[in-house]
């Protein structure tokens, strides 16, 4: 998961209102219950939370995706080419790059692999440092530990957990990375599906052959050719029988989500950026072991500001649920904006700096 950011700006009449947005909040909620009962369901088939699974694999393949070279594709291994932990489609990865860094990937194979995982990487020049590592350090042979497999963006199947007929699929870009299993699985369940596939050309977007193989069920809208598609582009033929389930930029996912505000149907996505800090307000932050002080504004994140003065501090999905940003509080109240840390870790004073802050005050971080 580590698309090309997409510079365009947000609408402000979408996040900049006081009062939240009602399909913010009930995309919220929806979200948040399905994240916990994926966790749920997954400790009870795992017997370590997935969040502690560190796994010793190894590059075995890598493969160009996209005609403009900037995807790349690896298929990771155990190092004895053993059976590997079971994985649902939406499902991702931790990379522990050899950097240190922490990076999230989609699974983009077949979980009916169980000796391989593959995952696919956008190269993003101007980004954090984690793709261009994946393009130009890992080559077949080299060591990995990774975190997973984990799934924050499951696929309820119609008639097993979901209440629709049929499913669409709107994939921006790399963003077609979790929605590959759910195709295949769709189409090999036999299921009604579509899916409308988006991208700057066809020169940029990968795995057109495996795409191909699809048939008409998939539409593939370019903007040089077809120009930027409008909601009614990426959702033809949705209505309330249908669940409709898109990854990619910002900007696509607020369309689709706006358009779907009114019209009851059951909507999954994943986005490539941070959330939008909604009400937020300033707060201060202090670091214990030197006692700097600095504030952190109501439309920044605390992680945003510790970077500026941390810039080595550990981070990944920047959107409150891989944990790898958590601080512990030693003094103040925050405000937890996330749904995956346990009430027992929220009072040991726990606090997920990418999402969560303070309504106003002073919080003592242990940085």
């Amino acid at each position: 998961m580590s698309p090309r950011p997409v510079p365009e700006q947000l609408p402000t009449d979408l996040f900049g209102r006081r009062e939240r947005d009602r399909a913010v909040r009930v995309l919220d909620a929806v979200a948040t219950a399905r994240l916990k009962w994926t966790t749920i369901v997954n400790r009870r088939e795992v017997g370590t939370p997935e969040r502690d699974r560190r796994q010793a694999l190894v590059v075995t393949d890598r493969r160009i995706e996209a005609r403009d070279q900037d995807v790349v594709s690896l298929r990771l291994e155990a190092p004895d080419r053993g059976e590997l932990p079971r994985w649902r489609p939406g499902a991702h990865l931790d990379l522990e790059l050899p950097s240190g860094r922490l990076r999230q990937y989609s699974l983009c194979g077949d979980p009916a692999d169980r000796h391989g995982y593959r995952i696919a990487v956008r190269r993003i020049p101007e980004g954090g440092g984690g793709s261009v590592e994946v393009h130009d350090d890992l080559i077949p042979g080299t060591p990995l530990v990774v975190r997973g497999p984990r799934n924050a963006f499951p696929f309820a199947l119609p008639g097993y957990g979901s209440p629709s007929t049929r499913v669409h699929f709107v994939a921006g870009g790399i963003g077609i990375t979790p929605i590959l299993p759910m195709a295949r699985l769709a189409r090999r369940l036999g299921l009604d599906w579509s899916m409308v596939y988006t991208g700057r050309s066809r020169d940029t977007i990968p795995f057109l052959d495996e795409i191909a193989g699809f048939g008409t069920r998939v539409t593939i809208r370019t903007d040089d050719e077809h120009g930027l598609p409008d909601a009614a582009a990426l959702l033809p033929g949705v209505d309330a029988t249908t669940a409709v389930y898109c990854c990619g930029p910002t900007p696509m996912t607020t369309a689709v989500a706006a358009a779907l505000r009114d019209r009851r149907v059951e909507l999954h996505s994943e986005r490539f950026s941070p959330p939008p800090i909604v009400e937020g307000q300033p707060f201060e932050i202090e670091i214990a072991s030197t006692g700097e002080v600095f504030e952190v504004a109501a439309d920044r994140s605390a992680l945003d500001a510790i970077l500026e003065r941390r810039p080595d501090r550990p981070y990944s999905c920047r959107q409150g649920f891989c944990r790898t940003c958590t601080v512990r509080i030693l003094a103040g109240e925050p405000e937890h904006r996330e749904s995956v840390l346990t009430a027992a870790e929220h009072a040991a004073g726990d606090m997920l700096v990418c999402v969560s802050r303070a309504e106003g005050g002073r919080l003592v971080l242990d940085l």
